[in-house]
């Protein structure tokens, strides 16, 4: 693989903090910290947790940590994701989220990480004065109609909300803001609170009309938001699996977007989310214009070498190393919160795309020699080949006995002679029309329209 060149751009330093500059040159030293510095954090390998969780901040990096203990099967992984879940829930003020956590942790981790009642109780006692507080300064600011501090009064509570899990208070108290909104910047920052709550709550319908309504505001939007809007629309088009779109929307993120989005998302997740579902979506001429010679593009998947790699051995036919590649992120890729129920599909679209552009240019393809570049049983493949077949996604037939493939190529002599009939046949249907209507006309035999009186 080749050295990140780009490191020096300042973009490129942006996006290569939290231990993950250089990924593909060699330690400088034996250290630990060196190691963990130079490695990529979507690799081959187990997962490295202290530097994913350092990707992201505020409530996503929790609940990913909490979701990759509860679909990990390495205890000392689910341990770890909750450990660091635990000391980042006591930065902040969820105690609803810290009771859970410390029930999954159920006393493994010492006394250190056990349940903190006094902590708990103090949080929510101040939660209770911090409500009263704003209430009282709202219902203040209600009274006097002055519309700016009503909305930072509303915007004040959506916060509160949030910061103690309570989502769809906080959504509610955000959307209040819109009705005291007066500038496209107001709007602009009610859609993105909007956008955050939603994602966090799962409702990507929601997602998308937020969206909508950013790109709708008369003002022209700052290049870090038309970053932070195209990553939301794209996790609402991959959690309603329509690749294709959210490959675009991935695609279309530029470089402005940096750390900007941490609290949703990360650039490292900009290239594979963008990556795979190019790869199961786009044709090959899609995929070398839209994502290999993408200059902005280019740089998110310097972040996750590994993607950059597949692709480009996909788009090579280099299928085994491109199948190795995905077989060796896969485990890592589902205990990612937003990819996790997409992976196996995306895969298998893949996996299809590649079957059927090894197929494509040939008449007759050897199975035994195709078994080996999928790096599969001969039997399998020519499983995998019916399917595809039944589904008319390849045109062929199979030797079952010599084992070989053989491509139903149309006949283009043929399909010419037809087609150059039916021209035909169009031509004479069309003169002999034009001739009935001109002899219609020359004798008089039309209808004309009755005057109106």
């Amino acid at each position: 693989m080749e050295g990140v060149e780009d490191a020096s751009n300042p973009m490129m330093e942006e996006m290569y903090v939290n231990g993950i500059g250089g990924v593909d040159e060699a330690p400088s030293s034996s250290t630990s910290t060196t190691t963990r510095k130079n490695r990529p954090i979507i690799s081959g390998e187990q997962l490295d947790i202290e530097a994913y969780a350092g990707l992201y901040t505020g409530r996503t990096k929790i609940m990913r940590l909490i979701f990759i203990a509860d679909h990990c099967d390495n205890p000392g992984m689910q341990l770890e994701a909750l450990r660091m879940a635990y000391d980042e829930i006591k930065k902040g003020e969820n105690t609803q989220l810290f009771r859970e956590v410390v029930q999954k942790m159920d006393g493994r981790s010492g006394p250190n990480y056990s349940m903190d009642a006094t902590w708990c109780s103090m949080v929510d006692r101040k939660a209770e004065q911090r409500k009263e507080k704003l209430e009282n300064e709202l219902n203040a600011y209600r009274t006097n109609l002055i519309k700016e501090s009503i909305r930072m009064g509303y915007n004040d509570f959506g916060d509160f909300y949030y910061s103690h899990g309570a989502l769809g208070d906080a959504f509610k108290s955000f959307i209040r803001t819109r009705d005291y909104c007066t500038t496209s910047k107001h709007i602009i920052q009610m859609c993105l609170s909007a956008i955050l709550v939603s994602i966090e709550m799962g409702q990507f319908t929601h997602v998308t009309s937020y969206v909508s309504k950013a790109e709708q505001t008369p003002e022209a939007l700052d290049p870090p938001t038309v970053a932070k809007l195209r990553c939301a629309a794209g996790l609402a088009h991959l959690e309603a699996k329509k690749y294709k779109l959210a490959a675009r929307k991935f695609l279309e993120v530029g470089p402005e977007l940096g750390n900007l989005y941490s609290e949703v998302i990360a650039p490292q997740d900009v290239a594979t989310y963008g990556g795979l579902c190019a790869l199961a979506s786009f044709d090959r001429t899609e995929l070398k214009n839209k994502v290999i010679d993408n200059i902005n593009f280019r740089n998110f998947l310097e972040l996750v070498p590994e993607v950059r790699e597949l692709i480009n051995d996909f788009y090579s036919s280099h299928y085994a190393s491109c199948l190795e590649y995905l077989g060796n992120l896969k485990s890592n890729l589902m205990l990612d919160i937003h990819l996790h129920d997409h992976v196996e599909t995306l895969y298998d679209q893949i996996r299809n795309k590649a079957l059927i552009q090894y197929t494509h240019p040939f008449v007759s393809v050897d199975m035994r020699m195709m078994a080996d570049a999928f790096k599969t049983s001969v039997a399998g493949l020519e499983k995998e080949l019916e399917a595809l077949i039944t589904d008319n996604q390849i045109q062929a037939r199979i030797d079952s006995h010599n084992k070989i493939l053989y491509a139903r190529h149309a006949d283009q002599r043929n399909a010419t002679f037809q087609r150059v009939l039916q021209t035909g046949n169009e031509f004479d249907r069309d003169v002999r029309a034009m001739l009935l209507r001109a002899n219609l006309l020359k004798h008089d035999y039309n209808l004309r329209a009755s005057r109106k009186l």
